[in-house]
């Protein structure tokens, strides 16, 4: 018998504020308040990599070293998060150990991000790597700390005894603390998730429950929206959406604690169907 309802958030910008900042590599411009993913759709054969290590890792690494050895020497995993076409990790680290770029390159960005975000609740570096031009374009790093009502959130979908999953591009490194905090199940934390990832586990979550609600806050995002049962776009972040995010969500809320009353009027509905008569703490 199938479960009533699952809530599968993504992370970045939906569960978290975010601030980003990318270097341009060909310049040393720093570019503020970016949306990493709209770089990489800026021209095919572009990716997100993301670097399995911890931020301490790269401060106290020798700032010249180059990107590719450093990598290398601490024998680090690396990940696609997105991409605009398919690009392997074999093929990011092909342009990772070509390219000249250096650990000082990333700890300058990690730096901004650092100062911006004080309270930060996790810090992460990554790169976007061109296929096409067989460079990498841009270092970024991204700091983040949880809204105000993302806790009170998932108390109350818990009180409820909604499932709660997140389905994000971050690092389980990363992911792994929110999770702890938020009291999600870590076999429910999906890390690296690309567009068609969340899109496939939002469809096996279908088969599990009644009625799945994915909350996202980027075009990544949108193939999951689109096959939920309900697609949320939540635009806490501040910042403009794509109008062809916006089109495609069911629902745009302002604030992730409105993720309850969709809950609630969806549950209100069930049982008044069933028992006449619902109860929510």
């Amino acid at each position: 018998m199938k479960k009533n309802l699952a809530v599968v958030f993504d992370s970045a910008g939906t569960l978290l504020r975010m601030y980003r900042v990318a270097k341009e590599t060909a310049t040393g411009n720093f570019l503020e308040d970016i949306e990493s993913t709209m770089l990489v759709a800026e021209k095919a054969g572009r990716a997100l990599v993301v670097m399995h290590a911890e931020p301490h890792m790269l401060k106290n690494a020798d700032p010249g070293t180059e990107i590719g050895k450093f990598i290398a020497d601490n024998d680090l995993k690396i990940d696609i998060s997105c991409s605009s076409g398919p690009v392997s990790p074999l093929e990011a680290m092909k342009i990772i150990n070509k390219e000249k770029v250096a650990v000082k390159d990333v700890t300058d960005v990690l730096s901004v991000a650092y100062q911006h975000c004080p309270e930060r609740y996790y810090m992460a570096a990554a790169l976007i790597v061109d296929k096409e031009t067989q460079l990498i374009p841009y270092v970024l790093s991204t700091a983040g700390k949880l809204y105000s009502n993302t806790s009170k959130t998932f108390e109350l979908l818990q009180c409820r005894g909604i499932d709660t999953y997140i389905a994000s591009g971050d690092t389980m490194r990363s992911l792994k603390g929110i999770a702890e905090k938020l009291r999600i199940p870590i076999k429910n934390v999906f890390d690296i998730a690309t567009t068609e990832d969340k899109a496939k586990i939002v469809l096996d979550l279908k088969r599990k429950y009644n009625r799945v609600l994915m909350v996202g806050d980027g075009m990544n995002d949108i193939r999951a929206l689109q096959v939920a049962d309900i697609g949320i776009v939540t635009v806490q972040q501040g910042d403009k959406r794509p109008q062809k995010l916006l089109e495609t969500a069911d629902l745009v809320i302002n604030d992730i604690i409105e993720v309850i009353d969709i809950v609630d009027s969806l549950n209100t509905a069930d049982h008044m169907k069933e028992h006449g008569t619902a109860f929510y703490c």
